[in-house]
């Protein structure tokens, strides 16, 4: 999803500044007043000798530059406080917005930006630190990344209303977690899934939020389940039992490897998994 483009420095640094809280940014106006004119205001000595000239004029340029940032610093922390505080009020209309609707197409003719925004401030309501990528670049298409538990996990909105969601955009996904090492994430839509899309996503860490479910998540009903299987990683090499026959995979046939839990009702318990992780997630008892 294409952002705007900057024109200068200072829309990059306005932009940056709008991506704080407004507090923020007024906090920083006050504090860049502050110290560039307490650097503009310092005396001007007079100058004996030529290396003192050369002293005096690069001290000037200095000056000259302080005295200068002085005002437009602030004045562009200032601006950058109003966006955020604009973004933040807009947000808060819009979750609010749908928060109170019944109907069942409370998600329909809205925008892509603000569906993103409205999925964004779904997860913030749960905890969740939220970046917003702008996606489709060398992200690979990934527009949110969460942050909860020092875990991370990412976020495909696709506001599909006339076609599912199909199981490629499920697949995308989970490479770019590989490649990232999250673990896990979302993809959300405000339509439904391909059962294709459905059928991959089962047993791997990514949750498939639809219309529906996207609902429950902005109307603080209880949370849908989050992803919880291992993070996404290689295989790891295998390693002989220490004692007995190694078994095989019951699903493909591999060699499988002795593995201890690390999550879930069963941490801290070995098993047999497949050694073709995460290809195969077969499992067997110890």
């Amino acid at each position: 999803m294409a952002r705007r483009k900057k024109t200068s420095t200072a829309d990059d640094l306005m932009d940056l500044v709008s991506m704080l809280p407004w507090w923020a940014g007024v906090a920083l106006a006050i504090a860049s007043y502050v110290i560039l004119h307490k650097i503009a205001s310092i005396p001007i000595p007079v100058a004996r000798t030529p290396q003192e000239i050369g002293q005096l004029a690069t001290s000037g340029i200095w000056r000259g530059l302080a005295y200068a940032g002085q005002f437009a610093l602030p004045f562009i922390c200032v601006m950058g406080a109003i966006a955020s505080a604009i973004r933040r009020h807009q947000r808060k209309t819009l979750i609010d917005s749908v928060s109170r609707s019944t109907a069942a197409d409370a998600l329909e003719g809205m925008t892509w930006r603000e569906f993103e925004v409205l999925v964004g401030e779904g997860f913030r309501q749960r905890g969740y630190a939220v970046t917003e990528t702008g996606g489709g670049g060398a992200d690979g298409g990934i527009d949110l990344v969460l942050r909860k538990d020092g875990d991370k996990f990412l976020v495909q909105c696709k506001q599909w209303k006339a076609f599912k969601v199909g199981v490629t955009v499920v697949r995308e996904l989970y490479g770019v977690m590989a490649a990232n090492g999250a673990a896990g994430g979302f993809v959300v839509t405000s339509g439904k899934f391909t059962s294709e899309a459905a059928e991959f996503a089962q047993g791997r860490n990514i949750r498939l939020v639809d219309g529906p479910a996207l609902l429950q998540l902005i109307r603080n009903s209880p949370e849908p389940q989050m992803p919880t299987a291992e993070p996404v990683r290689a295989a790891p090499r295998a390693t002989a039992p220490a004692t007995g026959d190694t078994p095989v995979c019951p699903a493909c046939g591999e060699a499988m490897v002795r593995r201890v839990a690390k999550r879930g009702g069963s941490a801290g318990n070995a098993f047999w998994g497949c050694s073709s992780y995460p290809r195969c997630k077969g499992t067997r008892a110890v």
